[in-house]
C-alpha cells in the first residue's frame, strides 16, 4: 500500500539543459520578442516547445532563468535579459566569452562547483558523489553532471583561467597608449602603487561583476573584477592602466641606476 501524505523528495535546483542549448533556445525567443515581456505560453513556443504545460518546457524555462538568460518582470510574464542582447551583438570574442562565463557561474550550484574544483573537474563518478552528498537523487545527479560538464567545456572555462599556459601578449607601446580615446585617459583608475593597499572597491560586491583569478609566480594570485558587459574600450583602458603601474620589478630597475 502506497504511503499517503509523505512528500516526495526533490533534488536541489540546477539547470536541466546545458548552456550551449540554453543559448540556442533563448536566441530564438530574442528573435521573436527582443526584450519585450511576453506570456509564459508564448515564450515556451518561442523556445521551440508546443506550450508551457509540458514538463520539458517548464524545466527549460527554469534553466534559462538559472543562467540569467530569462527574467520574470511580473507574474505570468517572461523576458529575455539584456545580457543576451549583449551576447548576440558582441563585437569581439573576448566580450562574448566574458558573457558566457558569467552565464556559466550564474547558477548557484555551478558557481560552488567551479570554486571547489578551481584547478579542473574530477571524474564524473566523483562529481556525481558530490551532488548526492548535496541532496541530489542519484538519477538526477548523473543528469546534472552531464549538463555541468558540457557547459564547462562549451565555455572553455579552464582554458580561459589557465593564465600561465596562455601565450604571452606584448604590452602596449607608449604610442598605443597615447592613441587611446581621450575619455579613457581623462579619468585614470585609482590603483595602489607597489607595497600599498588600495581601498576595497564596491565592484567586489556587485552581482554583475565576475571575479577572475590570475595565477602569478611564486604561488601568488591576482583577481580581476570584470563588469558585465565588458567592452573593447574597457579592455583598452585596463591594459593601459596595468602598463602604467609601478611594479616591484620597476623599483629594482630604478635602484640599479
Amino acid at each position: 500500500m502506497a504511503d499517503v501524505g509523505i512528500p516526495r523528495k526533490k533534488s536541489p535546483r540546477a539547470p536541466s539543459i546545458s548552456l550551449d542549448e540554453a543559448i540556442d533556445r533563448v536566441m530564438k525567443a530574442y528573435d521573436k520578442e527582443r526584450l519585450h515581456p511576453a506570456p509564459t505560453e508564448v515564450v515556451a513556443q518561442n523556445l521551440g516547445y508546443k506550450g508551457a504545460s509540458s514538463g520539458s518546457a517548464l524545466s527549460a524555462m527554469a534553466s534559462l532563468r538559472y543562467y540569467g538568460l530569462l527574467e520574470r518582470p511580473s507574474d505570468g510574464l517572461l523576458a529575455v535579459t539584456k545580457d543576451v542582447e549583449a551576447l548576440k551583438f558582441a563585437p569581439d570574442e573576448d566580450l562574448k566569452r566574458s558573457l558566457l562565463l558569467s552565464f556559466l557561474r550564474r547558477p548557484a550550484l555551478f558557481s560552488e562547483l567551479l570554486e571547489k574544483y578551481a584547478t579542473g573537474l574530477p571524474s564524473d563518478a566523483n562529481l556525481k558523489y558530490d551532488l548526492i552528498q548535496r541532496g541530489f537523487l542519484p538519477p538526477s545527479a548523473g543528469d546534472v553532471v552531464s549538463v555541468f560538464r558540457r557547459s564547462v567545456e562549451f565555455t572553455r572555462y579552464f582554458e580561459s583561467n589557465d593564465a600561465e599556459s596562455a601565450p604571452a601578449q606584448s604590452a602596449p607601446t607608449p604610442a598605443e597608449v597615447q592613441e587611446l580615446p581621450q575619455t579613457l585617459a581623462a579619468e585614470p583608475l585609482a590603483l595602489p602603487m607597489a607595497g600599498q593597499k588600495g581601498p576595497r572597491s564596491e565592484a567586489w560586491d556587485d552581482a554583475d561583476c565576475d571575479r577572475i583569478p590570475v595565477r602569478l609566480r611564486g604561488g601568488r594570485r591576482a583577481w580581476l573584477v570584470i563588469p558585465t558587459p565588458f567592452f573593447n574600450a574597457d579592455k583598452a583602458r585596463l591594459k593601459a592602466q596595468i602598463d602604467l603601474l609601478l611594479t616591484e620589478d620597476d623599483i629594482e630597475d630604478e635602484e640599479d641606476f
